[in-house]
């Protein structure tokens, strides 16, 4: 929020009740996965109140001490990948920008990447850029950091 960087619509649920009035707030589809694994796994995308308590009582554990995520999913979304090194000093380099080849929400381990990108266009790049920059510096980041952008079909920057 103080960055002024948009991300969908979402929030932290510590209960079935939590995740299904959140859901409810948002609108369907949205992406459920546990806060508390990289990589993600036991992430999904569901569409209805049935589907997520399914996945609620088959996929995770949800209480106050492993909460889930649930995030409005950006419907045919284009999903972006940066990957940065920044120096001690705050220089920040931008080493790719990379677009994937699936629709956003599948993750980046098990999709393919174009280098550079295709079809995005430049002031969204430049947003990526922009965004990618104010993060690395508020967060004093000294090496590697990858952020993960979806852009929208009417070229919104998430």
């Amino acid at each position: 929020d103080e960055l002024k960087i948009e991300q969908p619509k979402g929030g932290i649920a510590k209960s079935e009740a939590d995740a299904l009035a959140i859901a409810k707030e948002v609108g369907y589809p949205v992406v459920v996965r546990p806060s508390y694994v990289l990589g993600g796994r036991a992430m999904e995308i569901v569409y209805d109140d049935s589907r997520l308590i399914t996945y609620l009582e088959n996929a995770v554990e949800v209480d106050p001490e492993r909460p889930v995520l649930v995030d409005k999913y950006l419907s045919d979304a284009i999903e972006i990948d940066v990957d940065t090194l920044t120096d001690s000093y705050g220089n920040v380099v931008i080493g790719g920008i990379m677009e994937h080849i699936e629709q956003a929400g599948v993750h980046s381990g098990d999709s393919a990447c174009m280098l550079p990108t295709q079809t995005i266009p430049s002031s969204c790049l430049e947003t990526i850029r922009t965004w990618t920059t104010k993060l690395a510096k508020k967060l004093n980041v000294c090496g590697l950091m990858n952020c993960q952008y979806a852009i929208t079909t009417s070229g919104d920057v998430f």
